[in-house]
């Protein structure tokens, strides 16, 4: 963004801790923006370098940067600049920061750089950032820097994604006693596949996404791709959202979908005799075909033109997928057959959307995939200890949630997902804010045809303890039903064979046990004499919601509960537990169970001066904790 008096203002749509990473480690950062959609300086997000050269963190390997890079980064947004975390030397050091910049992007397009880039400087023992702006070979410091409010209405309030997929085979002519020259085949690949996706006779089917509630659509030709009709079609016409709605979350992503066919009938060759050219190999050869399943998002303004986008956006990211992918299956080919699929991921803390392309031959939980997706949390700068990038976390497409709520159904499931979203503020004045992070189904009494009224509370809240493991795919069983969770209490040891079937009650103990079987989960206990003590635990709820995430389970006389959250001012001790009770027995009427406080915010004592935790009972804790796993 540039001031009318030509002053330089730098703004960043992630966070500092994103920006500089967490913990912040020495060396270069690349700054991503969208330099052609959103203004030039504009921040989103930044990248960790993890190739470099001589161990020195500010020697990048250029090429194997871009190699990692190519795929990770959505077409739309681009390199615009670097930062050196660590630097000791401020104008030696901003030089390198521009002139890195520029090769990376260079390496990653095969051109010049036409945007400004900025350069940003951070030592080791401060998160102050210092930045400035390369233009026209002149470097100059910024006038300001503007951390951004509300980052996601300004990266979607005129911005949209497109999506398109693409099957092909492809013919693969190899020597049968020579090394194939990968570079060269993929070349001629890529060649042909262009001739292909620019011919004349290939339509593009542009729709609106599957979440929209008006479904639009048209036919580009390829040979009208530059025409004046085909720019007059804006991407906002299949965009239906308004104003700046976010159109991506895991559940369901508002993309405007691309389609190709191939149409001869719009061929301008007039009609002819076939013919058949046949070239003679010189050597012995043999002949195969690599099969490849593309799929690219691309980010675009809602202002630019449909044709505009395919041409510049939709069929470069084809080109450049079908590079990548050939040339692995090239290089592999001697070894074994692969099987790579792109997927798309929106991981929590993260601004923006990223592609990771996964070989399916290997399962997720091989030493090879696991070390790819540890990369991959390494570069973005997400946690070690949660499962961001497994493929059953990318995003989906197609869902569409027809009740218009933000608590869902999993799509294999009928329960109520994630109630809480509808439940109001709390009303703590000055209180920090302290959630489950994640998704989790609601379980309660007379779920499944069991009637477990006045008995199974607390086997309701190990069902949605367990659920938010699934979801959060660390695990893939089924949430266990009743007699499972009675059966596996036995096979430890803790309980007599007749405790199979029974209604007997279970508290957090027990709970602890059944999660250490099925799950290999850890807990943590608290134990507090009376519910009068509960205020005095806010501030450690607090720390393992922000660190651990899961639900809780609260027991205490006969009652159990599962604990969402907590908003607690430190200052006046005013203190909310978020509820999600067990005890419902009605349908899963999401109005009822919100307007009837089933989910919603509890205070210690209500303003009827009824206390919700009781003082002559002793109340357990169960704070489960998250497995240590990319």
């Amino acid at each position: 963004m540039e001031a009318d008096d030509g002053r330089r203002t730098v703004r960043i749509l992630c966070s500092k801790k994103a920006l500089l990473g967490s913990p912040p480690s020495v060396g270069i950062r690349w700054l991503i923006g969208s330099p052609r959609f959103i203004s030039p300086l504009t921040i989103v997000a930044s990248f960790r370098c993890l190739h470099t050269l001589h161990d020195d963190p500010f020697s990048p390997d250029f090429s194997k940067e871009a190699d990692d890079i190519r795929i990770l980064l959505v077409r739309g947004f681009d390199i615009i600049g670097a930062l050196f975390v660590g630097s000791q030397n401020w104008k030696e050091d901003t030089n390198k920061a521009i002139e890195a910049s520029h090769k990376l992007r260079e390496c990653l397009y095969d051109d010049k750089v036409s945007h400004s880039m900025v350069a940003a400087l951070s030592n080791a023992e401060s998160s102050e950032i210092q930045f400035c702006v390369s233009a026209k070979s002149t470097v100059s410091e910024v006038e300001s820097v503007l951390y951004e409010d509300n980052p996601e209405n300004i990266l979607w309030d005129k911005g949209c994604l497109l999506r398109c997929q693409m099957a092909l085979k492809l013919p693969l002519y190899s020597p049968l006693h020579e090394k194939l020259d990968c570079e060269r085949t993929v070349s001629s690949l890529a060649k042909h596949a262009i001739g292909r996706l620019r011919d004349p006779c290939t339509a593009y089917l542009v729709e609106s996404g599957d979440t929209s509630s008006e479904k639009q659509c048209s036919v580009v030709h390829g040979k009208d791709l530059d025409s004046v009709d085909a720019k007059s079609l804006l991407c906002s016409s299949f965009s239906l959202r308004k104003g700046s709605n976010i159109p991506i979350t895991r559940e369901k992503v508002d993309a405007i979908r691309v389609t190709l066919f191939s149409n001869p009938s719009r061929s301008e060759q007039k009609p002819g005799s076939p013919a058949i050219e046949y070239f003679a190999a010189t050597k012995p050869t043999r002949f195969s075909t690599i099969s490849l399943r593309l799929d690219i998002l691309c980010y675009t303004s809602q202002d630019i033109d449909i044709a505009t986008a395919i041409s510049e956006l939709v069929i470069p990211g084809l080109i450049e997928q079908l590079k990548i992918m050939a040339y692995i299956s090239i290089s592999e080919t001697s070894s074994s057959q692969t099987e790579l699929c792109p997927y798309h991921f929106h991981p929590t803390g993260f601004l923006i959307p990223v592609t990771a392309i996964y070989d399916l031959k290997y399962g997720e939980m091989e030493e090879k995939q696991g070390e790819l997706r540890k990369s991959l949390h390494l570069r973005l700068g997400l946690p070690l200890d949660r499962p961001l990038m497994r493929i059953a976390n990318a995003l989906k497409f197609g869902h569409k949630d027809k009740r218009g709520s933000n608590a869902t159904r999993d799509g294999s499931s009928s329960l109520l997902r994630n109630v809480h979203f509808e439940v109001p503020a709390s009303g703590v004045s000055g209180g920090v804010l302290s959630l489950t992070e994640g998704s989790y189904e609601y379980y309660h009494y007379l779920q499944g045809g069991v009637d477990d009224n006045g008995w199974g509370c607390a086997y309701r809240s190990l069902q949605t303890i367990i659920s938010w493991y699934r979801l959060q795919q660390y695990t893939a069983i089924d949430v266990p039903s009743h007699r499972e969770i009675q059966q596996a209490l036995v096979e430890i040891g803790d309980k007599d064979p007749s405790f199979i079937g029974s209604r007997e009650w279970i508290g957090a103990i027990e709970l602890s046990f059944v999660l250490d079987k099925l799950l290999g989960v850890s807990c943590k206990i608290i134990n507090v004499r009376s519910g009068d003590e509960l205020p005095e635990k806010c501030r450690e709820l607090s720390f393992h919601f922000q660190t651990q995430g899961t639900p809780i389970m609260i027991g205490g006389g006969v009652l159990a509960y599962t604990l969402l959250g907590v908003e607690y001012n430190d200052t006046t001790g005013e203190c909310a537990f978020l509820i999600l009770d067990p005890h419902y027995t009605g349908s899963d009427d999401l109005k009822k169970i919100i307007s009837g406080g089933w989910c919603g915010w509890k205070r210690p004592v209500d303003s009827k001066g009824r206390s919700f935790f009781l003082k002559d009972k002793f109340y357990n804790l169960l704070l489960p904790q998250r497995p240590n796993m990319v």
